[in-house]
């Protein structure tokens, strides 16, 4: 391992088993990446994950075994998969340590709905994809200030509305 490689800022992307959305991912991880960051995946499980668009990856770490103060960085991802980390008990750990350690957190797509699950959007500004009313609804009813915009960033916590913010939400989360 080289000398740069002991120094690079890690960050943890956290994506669904199944059904994450793939633009999310790999806008997100350029944004980091072009930042300066390496990045790890997690899910539910380790192993393989499987995109809504049909891409793969592996996740390296399972959620139980997330160890918080590790990173520098730790986003959830959208997708249709990621409704059921809202509920999961493991995600709201590593969203409530990371929001407790004041590190950098964000969340894109329907994945805000995790973060305001976990209690660490009261009283913050967020967006969410918000197509039907119900996400952003679901945002306000747990504290925080739906803003319906592409990005959001408020303190140490961004969010983004969907794949078209990939990107900006990436570059914004490796710039805090």
């Amino acid at each position: 391992m080289e000398y740069n490689e002991c120094l690079m800022k890690k960050a943890l992307l956290i994506i669904a088993q199944q059904s994450y959305q793939d633009h999310e991912l790999a806008g997100t991880r350029n944004g980091l990446v072009e930042g300066g960051f390496s990045v790890e995946l997690a899910s539910t499980n380790s192993g393989e994950c499987v995109g809504k668009l049909g891409g793969t990856e592996k996740a390296t770490v399972a959620l139980k075994d997330v160890r918080v103060p590790e990173y520098d960085r730790i986003a959830f991802i959208g997708g249709p998969g990621a409704a059921a980390l809202a509920s999961d008990s493991e995600a709201l750990r590593i969203a409530r340590e990371a929001a407790a350690l004041e590190m950098p957190l964000g969340a894109i797509c329907i994945a805000p709905t995790i973060l305001a699950a976990a209690g660490v959007l009261q009283g913050k500004r967020a967006t969410v994809h918000n197509k039907d009313g119900k996400q952003g609804e679901f945002l306000e009813k747990h504290g925080a200030d739906f803003t319906d915009e592409a990005v959001s960033l408020d303190g140490r916590i961004v969010t983004g509305n969907g794949p078209e913010a990939a990107e900006e939400f990436g570059r914004v989360l490796a710039a805090l």
